[in-house]
């Protein structure tokens, strides 16, 4: 590969890292083209970027945009870059699902918003909520205290007028 298209690839690389919430490093080293594809599809339904880049490029990227050694353990051996736009946590739960029935994906490490997460918090990873779970769940809890205002509103009025009613009584 020339220097120019190496360059190009780098600076691609570190758009990406610099835009992407969520960034995985796995090795894909076993996989036949048909699991690959697979697997970019299942990450391509999510809207989530799958790419194999060699180390010294992400390496390079990283250097780029001063965080050099924030990934550098993981970028050994074969790895493919998965990079989480809209939902940090969207990755996590694919790989570690895929991973299930496909041995030769191994997760070595993420970058989520800065914190970096070793090949041993993918189970943590994947269990925590989705952006989209928690909008969600958000949602809920604010059409329940909605739900429940009118209510309470009714009840305090009601108590209101109880007690307006009893000192009228009271003065008469």
């Amino acid at each position: 590969m020339k220097r120019d298209k190496k360059e190009q690839i780098v600076q691609e690389v570190a758009e990406k890292i610099g835009r992407a919430q969520g960034v995985y490093l796995t090795e894909y080293q076993g996989l036949n083209v048909a699991k690959m594809a697979e697997l970019r599809g299942e990450f391509r339904k999510a809207g989530i970027e799958f790419r194999v880049i060699k180390n010294t490029l992400v390496r390079k990227a990283l250097e780029d945009l001063s965080q050099g050694d924030r990934l550098d353990a993981g970028l050994k051996s074969t790895t493919a870059v998965a990079f989480g736009y809209d939902d940090p946590i969207a990755p996590a739960k694919i790989i570690r699902k895929f991973s299930k029935t496909n041995e030769a994906l191994k997760f070595k490490m993420a970058s989520i918003d800065g914190v970096v997460y070793g090949d041993d918090k993918l189970n943590q990873l994947s269990e925590m909520l989705g952006k989209t779970e928690n909008i969600a769940r958000t949602a809920g809890l604010i059409n329940n205290v909605i739900s429940s205002v009118p209510m309470v509103v009714n009840a305090v009025a009601r108590n209101l007028v109880s007690v307006l009613d009893q000192i009228a009584k009271q003065k008469q």
